[in-house]
């Protein structure tokens, strides 16, 4: 069964892009600074846990080591708690706004884009949650992929309009 975007008028091409769930709330401009701070921590976490390592993400795509397996099954279990919980008990952002799931309808695009994904990831041996992490530790190497993420990113809005969603 083929199915576009067309199929579910709910699926606004515009959720590509945009959070359904964007605060209309303003706030100061030093109000991201807890933002800053958590994404410290969590880099030190990425460190610390060797997920940036580009030896363990080689271990992991040749099937030597459990490490980085264990870590995302861990990651994708808590995420799954997680949305279950906000939906069983309709639970709200801080600041008592509603959080919303919208359905997404399966593309095979996703096919395709998680295979270029995983094969950057695997010659790059970074993915795009810890490329910071690595610059800040020093592998200055990768600002080549940041800047190479970024143009992708740049070009998929350039032509997304013209590609079979």
């Amino acid at each position: 069964m083929n199915q576009n975007s067309n199929d579910y008028p709910e699926a606004n091409r515009k959720l590509d892009a945009e959070s359904v769930n964007e605060s209309k709330l303003n706030h100061s401009w030093w109000h991201g600074i807890k933002y800053l701070l958590v994404g410290a921590l969590l880099g030190i976490i990425f460190v610390k846990a060797e997920i940036i390592s580009w030896f363990r993400i080689q271990e992991m795509f040749r099937l030597q080591s459990f490490h980085m397996y264990g870590v995302i099954g861990s990651a994708v279990m808590v995420a799954a708690l997680s949305v279950f919980l906000i939906k069983k008990f309709n639970i709200k952002t801080i600041y008592g706004e509603k959080i919303e799931f919208v359905p997404k309808p399966f593309q095979k695009g996703q096919i395709f884009g998680g295979l270029l994904f995983g094969l950057g990831w695997a010659i790059t041996g970074a993915c795009p949650g810890p490329l910071f992490t690595q610059i800040g530790t020093g592998a200055t190497v990768i600002v080549v992929t940041l800047l190479s993420a970024i143009l992708g990113t740049w070009l998929y809005g350039l032509i997304r309009e013209k590609l079979p969603h």
